[in-house]
């Protein structure tokens, strides 16, 4: 599965989570046991069910720890409001995204898996820590709306299509390889959309 990591003054639940998160957005949920953690965060795996009595509560744990963790960079919102144009501010706020989401990449991992294997449950609680970030860059991206600078009636929209093509495009370029479906190449279609 794994090699072992040091965990160097690390105590045993923050060895579980570390551990879980690294298999966790190596394999998704379903694709790695408890006791597999527990081995690769050298600990009995009582010691996992104490700390999480589900597998699911150590997940959530997992999920909530890494997104708790992606903070908006103000020097990027910044530069969203001093864009000269609409389409630049569709670049620098794709530009953001991406360096906001890929801060924590094995989050962005454990995202992709939670939407193709989880269930509602963990829906609220994406919802919380995703929607503070889709507010926050959506209103930087209003006043251009507003001006006629982007064509679309809601900001947050254009923000749930850039954080699609982030979290889609590797799967699509598994899926269809070489048809050149890299973030930027997506980003061009959607701000064309946008633009035009």
């Amino acid at each position: 599965m794994q090699e072992t990591k040091p965990f160097a003054g690390l105590d045993a639940s923050e060895r579980i989570l570390d551990t879980a998160t690294d298999l966790f957005s190596q394999f998704g949920y379903h694709g790695v046991s408890t006791r597999e953690i527990a081995s690769a965060a050298q600990v009995n795996e009582v010691t996992i069910f104490r700390h999480y009595p589900r597998k699911q509560d150590l997940y959530r744990a997992v999920l909530k720890s890494g997104l708790e963790q992606v903070n908006l960079r103000g020097e990027l919102l910044a530069r969203i409001a001093q864009a000269c144009d609409g389409r630049e501010a569709l670049t620098r706020t794709f530009e953001l995204l991406t360096k906001t989401l890929n801060q924590k990449p094995e989050v962005l991992r454990i995202l992709r898996y939670s939407a193709l294997e989880m269930r509602e449950d963990f829906d609220p609680l994406v919802r919380e820590h995703l929607w503070e970030l889709v507010e926050v860059v959506a209103r930087y991206l209003e006043p251009w709306i507003e001006s006629g600078g982007l064509r679309c009636k809601n900001t947050k929209t254009i923000v749930f299509a850039l954080i699609a093509i982030l979290m889609s495009h590797r799967s699509l370029e598994r899926v269809f390889p070489g048809e050149g479906l890299r973030p930027d190449g997506m980003f061009e279609a959607c701000s064309d959309f946008y633009m035009n």
